[in-house]
């Protein structure tokens, strides 16, 4: 377990060319799961919790960890399967989503793979289990399934989407105007919080899954004009995605003469713990952290007014 543990402190600040390592642990049974490393702050064994009145069937208690107090999900019954029936030999996952703290209760934790983006592909269509998945791959001829964290979280605690009365006073867009923008997140819940927080602003808003798809679609347009920032200036886009991550989107943009021109917000949950040198190196215009509406709508603002 400590190997484990040392693995997670050296590389949570592994950014780089449409790579991801995965930490791999298990629920309840032998299916496997991922999460992103970078988005990993601690693994431990479960320490003793405490149960709270009114918490969230989901949240099995909070723990008192390093003076703070952290909020346990059991990941299983938050996903629609069993709940764990013991916290005994479990270990939390320490992780930051959207400025916010918790842990992930799981059954065990198994090792750290270092992975291509172009190998994580979109989860199969359909209810259930799966529209808890973000994204699915094959480890040694095992499917790997990759949990929307977002999804979950929102699920359990819904994040304000609405802008400010303050904020919405300081945009100085013109909403009388027509602006087309694109959002890409991997997230379907993701993307209904961008545009659920940007539908006051009037803007035609075009999404996509993933940055292949991005791609995809702004080459399409680029056959018909030469420069696509006429039509769609500004992007906004994650940066762990399946397939091509957002940096290397963002790299494809400023390579190609007819795209080069789009502006590019990377907007992540990896928040508080990134690499300002890769946005930069990549070209990206800027960078925001999951989730603030004010401050999604004021780069928005800041990008189209330019």
């Amino acid at each position: 377990m400590s190997s484990i543990l040392d693995s997670v402190n050296k590389r949570t600040q592994l950014v780089g060319q449409n790579r991801l390592e995965l930490l791999l642990f298990k629920l309840n049974g032998r299916q496997r799961f991922g999460i992103n490393v970078f988005k990993v702050k601690e693994v431990l064994q479960c320490p003793p919790l405490t149960t709270l009145p009114k918490l969230n069937p989901y949240v099995k208690g909070v723990a008192h960890i390093r003076g703070t107090t952290i909020s346990v999900i059991d990941l299983s019954a938050a996903t629609g399967g069993r709940p764990l029936a013991s916290t005994e030999n479990c270990f939390i996952i320490i992780s930051e989503y959207n400025r916010s703290v918790q842990g992930f209760l799981v059954s065990s934790v198994e090792r750290i793979i270092n992975m291509n983006w172009e190998a994580i592909m979109p989860p199969p269509q359909g209810a259930g289990r799966y529209s808890y998945l973000t994204a699915v791959t094959e480890i040694e001829g095992e499917l790997v399934e990759i949990l929307d964290v977002e999804k979950i979280l929102d699920e359990i605690s819904p994040v304000k989407t609405a802008i400010s009365e303050e904020a919405n006073e300081k945009l100085t867009l013109d909403r009388t105007q027509h602006y087309h923008i694109m959002v890409i997140d991997d997230s379907a819940v993701a993307r209904k919080q961008i545009i659920r927080s940007l539908e006051s602003l009037n803007l035609q808003i075009d999404t996509a899954k993933d940055g292949r798809e991005a791609l995809d679609k702004l080459k399409e347009i680029a056959k018909e004009m030469d420069n696509v920032a006429d039509e769609i200036p500004l992007i906004i886009s994650d940066i762990e995605m399946p397939e091509m991550d957002g940096y290397t989107l963002t790299a494809e943009i400023r390579d190609d003469p007819k795209l080069k021109h789009i502006k590019v917000v990377l907007h992540t949950s990896l928040s508080g713990v990134f690499n300002q040198a890769m946005v930069q190196k990549v070209g990206a215009n800027d960078f925001i952290a999951k989730f603030n509406p004010d401050e999604l709508a004021a780069a928005v603002n800041k990008h189209l007014s330019l």
